[in-house]
């Protein structure tokens, strides 16, 4: 690792096949936490390539626990984190409002690193027990449309940063990598992220999969639509800027989407959005960013037609009847 660190502090960087083995390596344990924490930091420091991108995926991919929910064509749809905006649980909340709609969604995700509540925290606090049986995720997708898969488990490596990436308390690498390792290898994705860089960075990246994927960016700093500002959606056609107030909503304060101080505050928001009960802001930002996730699977739909689906689906009580349907056949 030292000289892999030297040749880092050098401004040089990873090949694909040399990044593949570095994550292997600390999958197995064979770095200290210091010398993991200073890889870490390089990449805070500067960007990360493709290549690097591309190689530390094919390790996590290649060491996870499979599953194979592929008969059912699901779609994930999660931010990268690391935004630093404390938002409640929008992608977690969307998932189930796609569910709802009818659209099979394999989520994955984690315990909050940079944030007080990640969708696991949330999934968690309602009873959920996660699982890695196929057919107990299988059995759940197939009655409600959703399957939870909690990154750790699936991911040696993943659980092994873990502690690090708490300590650190900023984003890393790792929350790049989180979107592109689903173990169940999704057909679709809706990812969010941070940045307009890191937005190019996924639309290469993806480029390099069978994934049908749109990258959505709120030009604010947000990691998903957040409709307090414009934002960018890239996909393999095409990329294009929208305004909220173009599709029919009216922007929001930052303030208006903020978790809450604990991961019960950002757990009951969550609740209250899929219960129809939620204030505007709250409800809209879940709607629009569901809604472009339906589009990913169906882009034929005009994206008008993607949001009033959205819109059913949450205020016919699906949504919610589909949270209660997976809690319990997950608790």
């Amino acid at each position: 690792m030292k000289q892999i660190l030297y040749k880092l502090f050098e401004h040089q960087y990873l090949g694909r096949d040399e990044a593949q083995i570095i994550l292997q390596n600390i999958a197995q344990g064979k770095y200290t936490d210091a010398q993991v924490a200073s890889l870490i930091t390089v990449f805070l420091m500067r960007s990360i390539s493709v290549e690097e991108l591309c190689g530390f995926r094919d390790a996590l991919l290649e060491m996870r626990m499979p599953v194979d929910l592929s008969e059912y064509r699901p779609i994930d749809i999660v931010g990268t984190g690391g935004d630093g905006k404390n938002t409640f649980n929008i992608s977690t909340a969307a998932c189930f409002v796609v569910a709802g709609a009818g659209f099979p969604v394999a989520k994955h995700g984690n315990y909050g690193a940079t944030s007080i509540s990640g969708a696991s925290n949330v999934m968690e606090q309602q009873g959920v027990k996660f699982t890695t049986d196929n057919d107990k995720l299988k059995r759940s997708i197939e009655t409600c449309n959703m399957a939870y898969l909690h990154a750790p488990l699936f991911n040696p490596a993943l659980k092994a940063v873990a502690p690090i990436r708490k300590a650190l308390g900023v984003r890393t690498f790792f929350n790049m990598l989180g979107p592109l390792v689903n173990p169940a290898l999704p057909t679709y994705q809706l990812l969010g992220v941070y940045s307009l860089p890191l937005l190019r960075l996924y639309n290469y990246t993806f480029q390099e999969t069978n994934t049908r994927f749109a990258v959505v960016h709120s030009l604010d700093g947000y990691d998903e639509i957040s409709l307090t500002t414009e934002f960018k959606v890239a996909t393999s056609e095409h990329e294009k800027i929208y305004t909220p107030e173009s599709l029919g909503f009216e922007r929001c304060s930052e303030k208006a989407l903020e978790g809450g101080a604990t991961i019960k505050d950002a757990t009951q928001v969550f609740i209250d959005v899929l219960k129809n009960k939620a204030t505007p802001a709250q409800t809209n930002t879940v709607i629009i960013n569901a809604a472009f996730a339906i589009r990913t699977i169906c882009p034929n739909k005009e994206i008008e037609e993607c949001i009033a689906i959205s819109r059913e689906s949450l205020e016919s009580g699906k949504a919610y009847s589909t949270l209660s349907k997976f809690i319990e056949l997950n608790s």
